[in-house]
């Protein structure tokens, strides 16, 4: 079945680009545009407005982080990292500035192929149903989901799609506890890969976008052995 969605992909190695463009092929997604540097990858994106962007972080002329910012200032779409690093820490910082998933090479393409399905299931998700109320409101929040955009206090909080995808489900369910499955089953999806510390790193950037102290949060409350809460008091 055909999936009417483009993806853009931006990695040096040309190997990579035929055999991850073959297996989406195969799974239905047939808009596939390539890229082999940072800056003609930019430019592909600017040019074709995909929906969802597979990127290396080491390219011949600069990082895929630095791309991921410039994509990050303009647009919300899914970002899923490529790369041989495989550091805690450079998958922290691929989450940090705006990525939603991060696939380590080697890989396999056909996980690729369902995280990418994943991720584009994640971005209907995000899109308001008509039939549900495009604002949801929970104590000092306010998330206009016509907009994507959160705001406490009447003041706009900036969020990557993961960190908006959180809060949603979490007003959604104020004041329940939600476990780390429950979570990935509604945020990234049946096919997610990844481990309790992905889930952790979002819920703690979460928290420094919402928390006056992230140390120490008010609302968005860690219950040991359980899960996590969106703390509300009675309106």
């Amino acid at each position: 079945m055909s999936i009417n969605k483009k993806v853009l992909i931006i990695d040096d190695e040309e190997d990579i680009l035929k055999l991850i463009k073959t297996v989406l092929k195969k799974e239905g997604v047939e808009n596939v545009i390539t890229a082999t540097t940072a800056k003609d990858g930019f430019d592909q994106f600017q040019k074709s407005n995909p929906d969802i962007v597979l990127l290396d972080i080491m390219l011949p002329d600069g990082e895929g982080y630095d791309v991921c910012r410039q994509i990050r200032s303009v647009s919300m779409v899914p970002i899923l990292f490529l790369s041989a690093k495989t550091e805690e820490i450079d998958k922290i910082l691929g989450f940090a500035i705006g990525g939603d998933d991060y696939i380590s090479k080697p890989f396999s393409p056909k996980e690729v192929a369902y995280r990418v399905k994943a991720q584009l299931r994640r971005a209907e998700y995000m899109q308001p149903e008509k039939e549900k109320d495009s604002i949801l409101k929970a104590g000092p929040f306010e998330l206009h989901e016509e907009k994507a955009q959160l705001t406490k206090n009447g003041e706009i909080v900036q969020l990557n799609p993961k960190e908006l995808g959180l809060m949603k489900y979490f007003l959604r369910n104020k004041n329940r506890v939600l476990s780390k499955e429950q979570l990935y089953d509604t945020v990234w999806g049946d096919e997610f890969f990844g481990d309790d510390n992905t889930v952790m790193v979002h819920i703690r950037r979460l928290r420094e976008k919402i928390e006056e102290n992230p140390s120490h949060p008010q609302h968005l409350v860690t219950l040991k052995g359980l899960g996590y809460k969106l703390s509300i008091e009675d309106e």
